[in-house]
């Protein structure tokens, strides 16, 4: 069986699953409890906390454990828009649905959302971000644009996004939810206000995360509960969950180095797959991607079918598409970037880590090889 939807969802690592048999014979507390049991389990709380600030490129004291991303990116918008007068929110127009739903809400509370464009390989037009704040970063009250995309594995030009932003004193927010854990991060270098881990995302336990907070005079809390987190995130924390949470990140940490060999067999693998069907779109192809990421569009055959036929052959991917009423349809992100339905409605999305080998790529090939000539033959018929 080879899983390929790890931008979905990362199955628990073998490490992981190893620390929690051992970690099921306790202690188990509450860790803000003043017994002997209690504190320790909070001082290995604390020492997770620096072990995950060290592969986050940041400090201790700018973590904050919670349940995931999408609590993370509900608590930054909370907090900086309840500090402000200002009434626009600029985000991308490939932005992932935990922020899209966000701006919904508040959009109903009188905020203006802006989305800035995307290129045809789904990067932000960055010229287009520039005019729009030089002439309107008095009423902006937040930049929320992603760091790399979901169904595309696109990472946007952050780097340019932070210079603009520091130059009209504007909050930056980034969802980092797929790019840590897939390529290097480095919290305090790369400049961002907010940033979000995800545990599953990294084979830890799932509703585990992180949120990233750079100066906390920006920061308010959304769940008081009993001034748990230094009083910015309440509630008991999920500890054992947190321990999960750093084993991954410093298993990354250790495999880090195996990113270019990924990047390579990915690229190798939708070279030969281009090869034989010559009028299969690789999406983003020409942008900068996450080393396991490959969006694939087979125009004419749909999307579903190709995943089905697949799991019979015991490889799992995802689609990038919403259905509505079995109906395929092409997803927001690829409307976004101009992707007709031809295409929008056949792609399927392979998305592997650093622990994937050339020969899973090799099984992924020769699966979808048979199925892409399986499907376009009934196609033909």
């Amino acid at each position: 069986m080879i899983y390929a939807d790890y931008n979905g969802s990362a199955p628990l690592l073998p490490e992981v699953k190893a620390y929690l048999i051992e970690r099921l014979n306790g202690p188990f507390a509450n860790p803000n409890a003043i017994h002997s049991i209690g504190s320790k389990i909070l001082r290995g709380m604390e020492e997770c906390r620096k072990k995950c600030a060290e592969v986050l490129g940041t400090t201790p004291n700018k973590i904050i454990f919670n349940s995931g991303s999408s609590e993370g990116i509900s608590s930054v918008f909370n907090s900086v828009l309840q500090n402000t007068d200002k009434k626009k929110i600029l985000i991308s127009s490939v932005e992932h649905s935990a922020v899209l739903n966000v701006c919904e809400f508040y959009k109903t509370k009188g905020y203006e959302i802006v989305v800035i464009p995307c290129d045809e390989d789904g990067v932000l037009k960055i010229s287009f971000l520039n005019d729009y704040v030089e002439k309107n970063y008095k009423d902006i009250a937040l930049v929320s644009i992603m760091a790399a995309n979901n169904e595309t594995g696109v990472i946007m030009p952050f780097a340019e996004i932070v210079k603009t932003c520091k130059k009209y004193s504007l909050l930056f927010f980034s969802d980092t939810t797929q790019f840590i854990g897939k390529t290097d991060f480095n919290f305090d270098e790369m400049g961002f206000d907010f940033a979000v881990v995800a545990g599953h995302k990294l084979g830890a336990l799932t509703g585990t995360g992180i949120l990233l907070v750079k100066d906390y005079k920006n920061f308010k809390p959304l769940i008081h509960g009993g001034g748990q987190e230094r009083g910015y995130r309440g509630g008991t924390q999920n500890y054992i969950g947190n321990e999960t949470l750093t084993v991954s990140l410093l298993e990354f940490n250790k495999k880090k180095s195996l990113l270019e060999e990924l990047r390579k067999n990915r690229m190798n693998f939708e070279k030969k797959i281009k090869n034989d069907f010559p009028n299969v779109i690789i999406v983003g192809e020409k942008a900068q991607r996450l080393s396991g990421t490959t969006l694939i569009g087979y125009p004419t055959l749909h999307g579903q079918a190709i995943q089905i036929e697949l799991e019979s052959n015991d490889v799992f991917v995802t689609t990038s598409s919403a259905c509505s009423d079995n109906e395929p349809a092409t997803s927001k992100v690829l409307k976004a970037m101009g992707i007709n339905d031809s295409v929008g409605r056949s792609v399927i999305r392979i998305s592997l880590s650093v622990d994937n080998s050339q020969e899973n790529y090799e099984k992924i090939y020769l699966a979808l090889k048979n199925t892409y000539l399986k499907l376009s033959k009934r196609i033909s018929i």
